[in-house]
């Protein structure tokens, strides 16, 4: 070998060529670990009802070490994304001395039970909020299900003057509604939001003329729903003498029928195999 000029020349060169790259790494690595690169400034941006000024200090001084070469952009977003209210957060360097960060906060549309709160998108999130929502129950996988359903049937009730306070999907992929004066509807597995518009057109058209409370409707018949009136209320008139019990009503007759013409009639003329 010692008698190839040649190939001594290619090993002399690549040494020194992997002697520059080091030494322009260690001065490059130096250079950008010198406290004169500091980051200045943090500034977020968003639509922020939730976020706090006071969390993003305290992330700032507790997560964000380095300067501006050196910040790990990975885990200051991570540390951003830990926030209650963050749903999704980016982070990124502004020369010469800026930080910049963007949050999209949730959106609260209601909550899960006692649990957490799902946001519009029907994704569950761990918060506290003080708003008056409808609460949604349902199975683990069910989020999204209940709450795609929720806009169209809360529609549905406001052309009633009525909303939605809980709206709960069984096991069974059934759906029950509880309105905010206390309503429980029984709409069951299928044709859900023709079920409530039938009810809804009634109750705005003559159930509410009645001037009777309702507690319960099952709206699972073909051509009708039967109404339950509260438990108390039917014991003071049972005292009064007066019998009443569920009634059931056509709802393709009732548009056609003046306010008195609805009759009581007993639970045993069913109207059709309950779906």
């Amino acid at each position: 070998m010692w008698d190839r000029p040649a190939l001594l020349n290619w090993i002399a060169n690549l040494l020194y060529a992997l002697s520059m790259v080091t030494m322009m790494y260690a001065v490059v690595y130096v250079v950008v670990h010198l406290p004169i690169f500091p980051l200045r400034e943090v500034k977020v941006d968003g639509q922020l009802h939730h976020v706090s000024r006071e969390q993003v200090k305290l992330i700032v001084a507790k997560h964000l070490k380095g300067n501006f070469f050196t910040l790990d952009l990975i885990n200051a977003r991570d540390a951003f994304e830990k926030l209650p209210w963050a749903r999704n957060v980016s982070v990124r360097r502004r020369w010469p001395d800026k930080l910049e960060v963007i949050i999209e906060e949730h959106q609260a549309l209601a909550r899960w039970g006692s649990t957490a709160l799902v946001n519009t998108q029907g994704e569950l999130f761990h918060a506290a909020s003080g708003s008056d929502l409808p609460v949604f129950y349902g199975p683990d996988n069910g989020v999204i299900e209940v709450a795609s359903q929720y806009d169209a049937l809360n529609q549905v009730l406001k052309t009633a003057k009525l909303e939605v306070s809980t709206l709960a999907l069984t096991p069974r992929r059934a759906w029950q509604i509880t309105t905010t004066n206390g309503i429980v509807l029984e709409l069951g597995r299928v044709e859900m939001q023709a079920r409530l518009e039938k009810f809804a057109n009634v109750y705005s058209s003559t159930l509410v003329g009645l001037n009777k409370k309702i507690a319960y409707v099952d709206l699972r018949y073909p051509s009708g729903f039967a109404v339950r009136r509260p438990t108390e209320m039917l014991s003071k008139e049972k005292v009064a003498g007066v019998e009443s019990n569920q009634e059931v009503i056509n709802s393709d007759k009732v548009k056609q029928a003046d306010t008195n013409a609805i009759k009581s009639e007993a639970m045993k003329k069913r109207m059709g195999t309950v779906t």
